[in-house]
């Protein structure tokens, strides 16, 4: 696993892990391609991880004028499967989000595709994907607008994830939802109990009858694929049951407040099926990564890339979505007059902690990359690592007429 170390003003400096999906992707990738049929998505995805960070993609030299040292830096591939790629997009990403959280606790849901619709979610990814996060969305505001229980609009930012540890394919969504919602006349914000939103079993049977309508609509309106493992018969026969099934929704302890849901939102926006920190070894025969609860798992090269490439998604989905309060058609009017009646009943230390907030968001959205890497990791690229000049110039290395292998 990768290890760390501690620079000035207590970032940590990452260090290479002994082995990354790029090395995977580089020793089997080739092999892989010519044994299987992939989709121009995926194809794409190995290449963007293979070449990432590598004279391929072209860069720039910096090269120092006091002592010669010269630095090359090669471009990055900015694939949101890459696992290298994301530390800058989600930091700015967050920073964007900050501005728009509410003073109030968080909760989160979980809900998650039942095993029976996953084969139809594996040839339908964007229909199914997107009805599964509409139809969780739906559920809570639904929920959150009922007079019986909250009687107001609630916020809620989704989250797809499509992998286990193991990278098996498990469709679910993470719902990061307001602890309360403005009230219909919008003149006051109601509160949620504090221990939890709603009852399980209530969110998990509204979620059941939303999707399996949708999908049902989607079938009739001819927009779902059905190959030959599901013929229509069979189809019906899998939603029949469906509606018989109990189906898992999973509600976590509540957050405490703006901060949690921050470190919960560094974790989970920008991630990809799996990091290189989990790799441990890769050869001819095997590649070996951590689950989960310290345990491993070992797979055959080909096996590893099949699972990885299994999370692609579709070309342009999004995978963050916000409804309720927090959708981006409310930013400047509904979001803000929750914003305004919450702040008035907020201690003063909290109104200076979320300024506070504000200003360092602020300044992670104005930094170019270099001084964003710099607040992350601590390497600073504007500062010879040999005698400490600042005294650096720029060489652009533009990309080769041919793309060779990477070093």
């Amino acid at each position: 696993m990768a290890t760390a170390t501690a620079c000035a003003g207590g970032c940590n400096r990452a260090v290479r892990p002994a082995v990354e999906i790029a090395d995977i992707v580089r020793r089997h990738g080739e092999a892989y391609r010519r044994t299987h049929a992939l989709t121009a998505a995926q194809r794409r995805v190995l290449g963007a991880v293979e070449h990432c960070r590598t004279r391929a993609l072209g860069g720039h030299l910096d090269v120092c004028q006091d002592c010669g040292h010269q630095r090359p830096s090669y471009n990055s591939c900015r694939d949101r499967h890459c696992p290298k790629c994301q530390a800058l997009a989600q930091a700015r990403w967050i920073a964007g989000r900050t501005q728009r959280l509410l003073p109030v606790g968080y909760f989160h849901v979980v809900f998650t595709l039942p095993s029976a619709l996953r084969p139809l979610a594996h040839c339908n990814r964007r229909t199914v994907f997107r009805l599964l996060m509409s139809c969780a969305a739906h559920t809570l505001l639904e929920l959150g607008r009922d007079p019986a229980r909250l009687g107001a609009q609630l916020g809620a930012t989704i989250v797809l994830h499509t992998w286990t540890r193991e990278l098996g394919f498990h469709p679910h969504v993470h719902c990061i939802v307001t602890g309360g919602g403005l009230a219909p006349d919008g003149n006051d914000w109601v509160n949620a109990p504090k221990r939890y939103l709603f009852p399980v079993r209530v969110m998990a049977d509204l979620f059941r009858g939303k999707l399996l309508d949708a999908i049902k609509g989607a079938h009739r309106r001819g927009q779902l694929r059905l190959d030959s493992r599901h013929p229509p018969g069979r189809f019906h026969d899998t939603i029949d049951r469906l509606h018989r099934t109990k189906w898992v929704t999973y509600a976590k302890r509540p957050f405490g407040g703006p901060e949690q849901v921050l470190r919960y939102l560094g974790r989970y926006t920008h991630r990809v099926g799996i990091s290189n920190q989990r790799l441990v070894t890769c050869d001819d025969h095997a590649v070996t990564f951590h689950t989960k609860a310290g345990k491993r798992i070992t797979l055959p090269p080909d096996e590893f890339l099949r699972r990885f490439l299994n999370h692609v998604l579709p070309k342009r989905f999004v995978k963050i979505r916000h409804y309720g309060l927090l959708a981006p058609r409310h930013a400047t009017s509904t979001l803000e007059r929750a914003r305004t009646i919450l702040m008035r009943a907020v201690e003063t230390e909290q109104l200076r902690q979320s300024a506070a907030r504000a200003s360092a968001d602020a300044i992670v959205l104005m930094s170019d990359w270099r001084t964003l890497l710099r607040m992350l990791t601590g390497l600073d690229l504007s500062t010879c690592p040999v005698c400490g000049s600042r005294n650096l110039t720029v060489r652009v290395l533009p990309r080769p007429t041919s793309r060779a292998p990477p070093p």
